[in-house]
């Protein structure tokens, strides 16, 4: 559980990163969308040195993950996050001081922590407005149980509040990591799971890096799938930009749907 972790964080953390630096370019600053693309690329290039995928899905299993890390890949991960750690503290310090960027994030965009409530927003985007739900701390399982985290919240609901719920997760994220990397446990790396009943449901369910994610998996009668049904988070939160961009300018849209970033296809799942 402590690698699924790990690789989940990590994942959250490279999709923050991307969304940093879209967010920067769609506010009129280029190179916050230069300099984040190069620290997503620099962690997609750890993970397939250490993973032989940038995006390593195929690495969970069914009871587990398929590989185990080398001997050398805890330390080429926390060199790696330090670097990257100490480049994220700049940018943000960028990012809060330059008056341009503040200007088309503060006030664009914006949900009440009322109106995040009444419509049941998750994720990221509710944190953004005030709603403290994330699964790692109210539903902690192994490993998150063993971990101190909070969730990252800010109250005002708009473009600037999602943007530091973003660099708030990136920078705690980086912690766990460490924290992970410092208790690794020494175990089997895939627990066997048994027969599959006849007609037996499972349901699962992690904070994604947009919120939470629910899988419902029926059985067949030869312990094939019957049904199966995922669940994304962006079905709750569409719902929230059609009152966010109200009283916006025009201009000001592709902003606060990239502030967002809503799955289109998951929406359909």
């Amino acid at each position: 559980m402590t690698l699924r972790a790990l690789l989940l964080e990590r994942e959250r953390i490279a999709n923050h990163l991307g969304d940093l630096g879209a967010l920067g370019n769609d506010a009129g600053l280029a190179f916050g969308l230069t300099q984040f693309s190069r620290l997503k690329e620099d962690l997609l290039r750890v993970n397939a040195s250490l993973w032989g995928a940038r995006y390593p899905m195929d690495a969970i299993v069914p009871g587990g993950v398929r590989t185990d890390l080398s001997p050398d890949g805890p330390r080429q991960l926390l060199t790696s996050m330090a670097a990257l750690e100490h480049e994220l503290h700049v940018l943000r310090d960028i990012y809060d001081n330059h008056a341009g960027v503040q200007d088309r994030f503060m006030d664009a965009g914006c949900v009440t922590a009322e109106l995040a409530r009444r419509l049941g927003m998750v994720g990221l985007a509710a944190r953004a407005s005030g709603q403290t739900q994330d699964w790692r701390v109210d539903l902690a399982m192994p490993p998150y149980d063993g971990l101190t985290l909070e969730p990252a919240v800010h109250a005002h609901g708009d473009v600037a509040a999602r943007v530091a719920v973003r660099f708030d997760e990136t920078t705690a994220s980086l912690r766990v990591c460490r924290d992970l990397l410092a208790t690794m446990p020494q175990s089997t790396l895939c627990e066997p799971l048994g027969e599959v009943r006849a007609g037996a449901l499972g349901i699962g369910g992690v904070e994604g890096w947009r919120g939470p994610v629910v899988i419902a998996l029926r059985a067949n009668v030869n312990g094939t799938i019957a049904r199966c049904h995922p669940h994304d988070p962006s079905w709750h939160n569409w719902p929230a930009i059609e009152h966010a961009i109200i009283d916006n300018i025009v201009p000001d849209f592709p902003l606060i749907n990239k502030s967002f970033n809503l799955s289109y296809s998951g929406h359909d799942l």
